[in-house]
């Protein structure tokens, strides 16, 4: 018997009973669809969060406060007393920056807190208030997209002048510009000089619905002069970023009195730089991915079950086909062939159809993921569809190859 001929049969079987085929290839397809979609969410999720953490720039640092900390030995109380006070501030940011470090490109102190900001008309609760410095605008990924950033003569006046996000502006102000404008932040009157650039959604708060404003006016006003949120340090390379970060820490300990070597506790600053968030993000991106991808295959195996049973009904129904061709010469490989090939031919087109159908769905935006298919996944899918119609059509196949004539005959 011939490969066409085989073909043929298998084509001829498939069509005999139209829904039960039809209900197969769905099962497949889902199954199929299923694995090149998620592992592409997953792909997309992972590429989104790289990209938004390059973003936050390659080339730098940032310093956060940590705990107190105390000395082991030494006099005792009141030495550690002292220590355990020492904190991040604006002094110690301002020491930090004009400290000559060669590695060092800038230093941006930053202040955060949470308040109501309003318009004439429009009131928001909750919105993210930042007090830094002009540096802000060129270390970080907020760029002044209309206006212009404050100054340093507005941080040394404690300027009421503040940069706002595109979604605040278009909030508090969305029949006209908000540029020029006076808003209230809790009470206090400031005015719009400048409209941040729209900046990506970090999937944890809306980058575009902030307040930017000298960091010398929120402390006075909101939060404060003690310790101050984090530090963005700025290198003056990518590659240089280790040796900077070393310099930081070398003149933070002399600048907090802290020494690694005796104190015990929490160290009262923490350093972290991309490349480590990105490590981070890479490995738990890897395993979302994998995860997903189990997660489907399960799917396709059930409708590799489905194949299964497809066949084992189809072998029962063609008993009577099976008998005749073995009694005019039929050999077992040609009945094995002919079972196997209809096996495949069916996962195989709903493979093909499960992939058109990932594809088309790889054009949506899932859950806020835009999915990006990866490459070796469709053909990935279909091998594994072929396969699996090929493995699971194994003991059907084999078993109508297993009849023989006079048994096949006598059922009809």
């Amino acid at each position: 018997m011939s490969l066409l001929e085989t073909l043929r049969s298998a084509f001829r079987g498939i069509t005999t009973n139209k829904l039960r085929s039809v209900l197969t290839l769905l099962g497949v397809m889902i199954g199929v669809a299923a694995v090149i979609l998620l592992l592409a969410v997953g792909n997309g999720s992972a590429q989104q969060i790289n990209a938004l953490i390059t973003q936050l720039g390659t080339n730098t640092l940032t310093v956060r406060a940590g705990g107190g900390f105390g000395f082991s030995g030494g006099s005792g109380g009141s030495a550690a007393s002292d220590t355990s006070t020492k904190k991040l501030t604006l002094d110690v940011a301002d020491r930090l920056s004009h400290a000559g470090l060669g590695h060092v490109k800038a230093v941006v102190p930053q202040v955060d807190t949470s308040l109501t900001v309003s318009s004439t008309s429009v009131s928001e609760s909750d919105v993210s208030l930042i007090g830094t410095t002009p540096d802000y605008f060129t270390v970080t990924t907020a760029k002044v997209g209309s206006g212009s950033a404050f100054t340093t003569a507005d941080v040394t006046s404690a300027a009421k002048v503040a940069v706002i996000g595109s979604t605040i502006a278009t909030k508090l102000f969305p029949t006209g510009s908000a540029l020029g404008q006076t808003i209230s932040v809790d009470g206090s009157t400031f005015t719009v000089v400048g409209i941040l650039a729209s900046q990506s959604d970090n999937g944890l708060s809306d980058a575009n619905s902030v307040v930017v404003a000298p960091i010398s006016r929120v402390q006075r006003s909101y939060t404060g002069f003690g310790a101050i949120s984090t530090m963005t340090v700025e290198a003056t390379s990518s590659a240089d970023v280790p040796a900077a970060q070393g310099e930081v820490e070398v003149m933070l300990d002399q600048l907090l009195a802290y020494d690694p070597t005796t104190a015990t506790g929490n160290a009262p600053y923490t350093i972290t730089d991309q490349s480590q968030l990105l490590q981070t993000a890479a490995a738990s991106a890897q395993s979302f991915t994998v995860l997903l991808g189990a997660v489907a295959a399960i799917s396709l195996l059930v409708g590799g079950i489905g194949v299964t049973n497809v066949m084992l009904v189809t072998v029962t129904e063609r008993t009577r086909e099976i008998g005749i061709r073995k009694a005019l010469g039929a050999t077992r490989a040609a009945i094995l062939g002919q079972f196997l090939v209809e096996a495949a031919t069916l996962t195989l087109l709903g493979g093909v159809l499960g992939v058109i159908a990932a594809l088309i769905g790889a054009g949506f935006t899932i859950n806020g993921t835009k999915p990006v298919v990866l490459g070796y996944s469709v053909p990935l899918a279909l091998g594994v569809s072929v396969a699996i119609g090929v493995f699971f059509g194994v003991y059907p196949a084999a078993r109508a190859a297993a009849m023989r004539p006079i048994q096949a005959l006598r059922s009809i």
